[in-house]
């Protein structure tokens, strides 16, 4: 179960990081966006905003972006967006999960059905995908925060479903419904975590051979490039 910053293994890939940084920018925008427009303007009392703006400092966002992001909620009322999650296949039966935020679900499903079929992949149904997957909360923390003893002890007290160590840093794994409140006792532990979202997590993973992967980071770029599309998780294992 590889730890990883979602916005963070965007921006390094195939060398494109000032055309990724207006990407990742506007997307993480348009959430902020949406959850001030569904919720309080208020980010403690309201979680989705608050985790947007999370993933706005972890991108380096500007404070005036994310302030004109809230603003929006106010004067682009018309605009309704949804979160929408599509299921499918990419090249070497690879299962995906694409989440978006749209206005309009017809060009969306267009978009990814015409990435998918580009690279002899295609769009399943509801389903179709999700049980390759766990939805799991995701907390990192850098090991220059808290010893692994420490770690350990927290996660037991809290009730996380697991804890893991890499190079560094430290990740907890919560069930979905448990996120927001290990997460509240993380940040009362820890003044700043390095990462935190709900993710979809293989179950197994599919190895690649040499020379397949360029086939599927080209894929990836592709749905990624999509202003719809917020995340994707993938089964597929890099070498």
């Amino acid at each position: 179960m590889a730890g990883h910053s979602h916005w963070a293994g965007i921006k390094h890939k195939k060398g494109r990081q000032d055309k990724l940084r207006s990407k990742i920018f506007s997307k993480i925008a348009r959430e902020i966006t949406v959850a001030a427009k569904h919720g309080s303007k208020d980010p403690n009392t309201n979680h989705r905003l608050r985790a947007a703006i999370e993933s706005a400092k972890e991108a380096n966002m500007p404070k005036d972006n994310i302030s004109r992001a809230i603003s929006r909620s106010e004067t682009d009322k018309n605009e309704n967006f949804e979160n929408l999650r599509y299921e499918g296949f990419g090249p070497k039966n690879i299962a995906l999960i694409i989440e978006t935020l749209t206005d309009n679900k017809n060009r969306t499903a267009g978009s990814i059905r015409t990435a998918l079929q580009k690279f002899g992949g295609n769009l399943g149904s509801s389903g179709s995908t999700a049980h390759f997957f766990d939805n799991f909360g995701i907390i990192q923390i850098s090991k220059k925060s808290i010893s692994e003893e420490k770690l350990l002890d927290f996660a037991a007290t809290t009730g996380a479903k697991d804890c893991f160590s890499y190079k560094d840093f430290h990740e907890i794994v919560t069930k979905k419904e448990d996120f927001y409140k290990v997460k509240s006792q993380a940040e009362k532990l820890i003044k700043n975590l390095t990462y935190s979202g709900i993710e979809w997590r293989p179950k197994s993973l599919v190895n690649l051979k040499n020379g397949e992967e360029k086939e599927i980071e080209n894929m990836l770029g592709l749905l990624e490039d999509d202003d719809d599309v917020q995340k994707v998780f993938h089964n597929c294992k890099f070498i």
